[in-house]
C-alpha cells in the first residue's frame, strides 16, 4: 500500500469561499481539530501578508504546534517577492512556505510579462532565502492544468529546473477546475513517469462538479497527495470535498493508505458550517442531513430483511446514524423502525391508523419527526372513541394590530349547518365565542374550559408538530382533550371539536 499525505487547506483555499472570514480563535479551534482528531497530515492555513488579523491567527496556531510537536504541518501560501512573504511567515513563526508560482506560460507571460529565465532566478532566490532562515518550501504551479494542456514544453522546463532545488514537494493545482478525469490521469501519469523520486501533491477543483473523481485519477496515476477542504469550501464552486473523498479511497482504493479518522468527519463538518454560516446541503454526501435516511417505506422493509439497501457507506463509519423518515412515502415498515428506536408497540390496526395520518401530514408538506410519533399516536388512538356528529367545516381567524381579534366559524350539527362571527381577547377565544353563539341557538351548553397546556416535543423545531391538551368540565365531571397541528390556534381548534362530539355523544 502507498501511503498519501491528506493537505487540508480549509484555512486558506476554503475562506476563499464568497463571505467567509474565520476569526483567530476560529482558524486555531478548527486547527487543533484537524492534527489532532481528523489526524490530516499537513494543514495550509493562511496567505502570506494578507492583514493583521491573519498573521495573530497563524502565530496562534503556530505556538500551539510547535507546544504539541505539529510546527512542521503548518504551512502558509507565500509569493515569489524579494523576501517580503518570508519576513512576514519568520515573524508569525511558521516553518514551511507553499511557494506560488506560474504553472503555465499564458499566466507568466501576461500576468508577470516575464520569461521562464526570469521567473526561475526569482524563484531559487526565495527558496535559497527561506533555506537560510530555516524555512522549508513546497511549490505551487498555479494554472498547471492549463499549461499542461497549451504549454507542456515549459512546464516541464520548469519541473526540470524544479528537481535541481531543495524543494519538498510540488503541488499540482487544477486552478479553476477545468480537467476530466482522464486529463487527471494522463497529466500526473506523465509526470510522475518522468520524475518518480519528487513528491507532488494534486490540488482540484470542482467547478464542473469533477473534484473528487479527478483526484482519484490523480492517486491511481502515482500523485503523492492531495489538497482538500472541509464540506468542499473554496473560491467559485470550491474545492475537492474532504469527506466525499476520504470515503472513496477507503472504500475504492486498496492500495492506498491514509491517516484520515473518518469518524471525525461530520463532528469537523458541523464545526466548520457553524464557523462560516455556509450551511452543508441536506444531500451533501457523507454529511448531509438525508443521506443516511430511508424515506421510501419499501426501503425501510428491505432494511428489515437481511439490509437490502445497506451499501459500504455506512453512516456509523462517519459517527452518524441511519433514520427512517416519516411523510407521505412512509409505508409500515418506515413507522415500525421510528416506533423500535422510541421502545413502543402497535397492533396492525393501529399501526395503520397512525401511518395513514402521516401520510395526510406528508400530504400538506408537514414535517414528521421521530419525536413528534407519540403524540400522533396519543391523538389518532383517542379519536375513534366517538361518533363524529359535530363537525367544524371551516374557519377564518384574523388578528390585526389596533383590533380586536376575530373568528368566523362554520358549523355542521347532526346535518344542520351554522355560520357565526365573533370577536374575543385572542383568535381561540374569538374562536370559543363564535362557538357559543352558536350553541345558544341551539339551546345547547357548552362545558367550561378550566385548563390550557401546550407541548411541542424535546428539541424541536418551530414548524414541529404541536399538541393542546384542553381540560373541560362538564357538571360535576372533568375530561380531557387533545388536538394535534403544526399551529398552536389550530391544534387547540381540534381538542375543542373532540370535546363538542364527546358531550354530545
Amino acid at each position: 500500500m502507498k501511503k498519501i499525505e491528506i493537505m487540508d487547506t480549509t484555512l486558506r483555499d476554503g475562506e476563499q469561499t464568497s463571505s467567509v472570514s474565520f476569526s483567530a480563535s476560529e482558524k486555531l479551534t478548527i486547527a487543533k481539530l484537524l492534527l489532532e482528531e481528523l489526524k490530516v497530515d499537513r494543514i495550509e492555513i493562511a496567505s502570506a501578508r494578507v492583514s493583521e488579523g491573519e498573521f495573530q491567527a497563524v502565530k496562534d496556531i503556530t505556538e500551539w504546534a510547535r507546544e504539541y510537536g505539529y510546527l512542521n504541518a503548518v504551512e502558509v501560501l507565500s509569493f515569489v517577492d524579494n523576501g517580503t512573504s518570508i519576513d512576514w511567515i519568520v515573524k508569525a513563526g511558521a516553518r514551511v512556505q507553499n511557494l506560488l508560482t506560474k504553472g503555465s506560460l499564458n499566466h507568466l507571460t501576461h500576468q508577470l510579462k516575464k520569461t521562464p529565465d526570469q521567473h526561475f532566478k526569482e524563484i531559487e532566490k526565495a527558496i535559497s532565502l527561506a533555506a537560510e532562515h530555516g524555512i522549508a518550501t513546497n511549490v505551487y504551479l498555479e494554472d498547471w492544468s492549463n499549461g499542461m494542456r497549451n504549454s507542456k514544453d515549459y512546464v516541464f522546463e520548469f519541473l526540470a529546473f524544479l528537481a535541481t532545488q531543495p524543494v519538498k514537494r510540488i503541488m499540482l493545482p487544477d486552478t479553476l477546475g477545468v480537467l476530466t478525469p482522464k486529463e487527471s490521469y494522463d497529466f500526473v501519469l506523465e509526470i510522475k513517469s518522468k520524475y518518480p523520486d519528487l513528491h507532488f501533491d494534486f490540488h482540484a477543483h470542482n467547478d464542473y462538479d469533477l473534484g473528487v473523481s479527478n483526484a482519484m485519477e490523480a492517486l491511481k496515476a502515482g500523485a503523492d497527495g492531495l489538497h482538500l477542504t472541509v464540506n468542499g469550501m473554496g473560491e467559485r464552486a470550491g474545492n475537492a470535498p474532504m469527506a466525499s473523498t476520504i470515503a472513496v479511497i477507503n472504500d475504492f482504493m486498496p492500495e492506498v493508505e491514509i491517516g484520515v479518522n473518518e469518524k471525525v468527519l461530520y463532528t469537523v463538518s458541523k464545526l466548520v458550517e457553524t464557523f462560516s454560516g455556509i450551511m452543508i446541503p441536506a444531500n451533501k454526501p457523507v454529511i448531509g442531513a438525508n443521506v443516511f435516511t430511508q424515506t421510501a417505506g419499501i426501503h425501510a422493509d428491505g432494511d428489515n430483511k437481511k439490509n437490502l439497501y445497506f451499501s459500504e457507506l455506512l453512516p456509523e463509519r462517519f459517527g452518524r446514524t441511519r433514520q427512517y423518515a416519516l411523510g407521505k412515502a412512509s409505508g409500515k415498515a418506515n413507522i415500525q423502525k421510528n416506533l423500535q428506536e422510541l421502545g413502543l408497540q402497535l397492533n396492525d390496526e393501529d399501526l395503520k391508523k397512525v401511518t395513514q395520518r402521516i401520510i395526510e401530514l406528508g400530504d400538506r408538506k408537514q414535517v414528521v419527526t421521530r419525536e413528534d410519533l407519540p403524540y400522533i399516536i396519543s391523538d389518532v388512538l383517542n379519536s375513534g372513541s366517538y361518533e363524529e356528529k359535530i363537525k367544524v367545516n371551516s374557519y377564518v381567524l384574523t388578528h390585526s394590530k389596533g383590533l380586536k381579534p376575530s373568528t368566523t366559524v362554520a358549523l355542521t350539527i347532526e346535518g344542520e349547518s351554522f355560520e357565526e362571527n365573533a370577536q374575543g381577547d385572542g383568535q381561540f377565544d374569538a374562536f370559543m365565542n363564535a362557538i357559543r353563539n352558536i350553541f345558544k341557538r341551539k339551546k345547547m351548553i357548552l362545558p367550561d374550559l378550566t385548563d390550557y397546556a401546550v407541548r411541542i416535543p424535546p428539541g424541536s423545531r418551530s414548524d414541529a408538530l404541536c399538541e393542546t391538551i384542553i381540560t373541560w368540565k362538564n357538571k360535576d365531571t372533568e375530561f380531557k382533550t387533545r388536538g394535534l397541528d403544526s399551529d398552536q390556534t389550530v391544534s387547540a381548534i381540534k381538542a375543542t371539536e373532540k370535546m363538542l362530539n364527546i358531550i354530545n355523544n
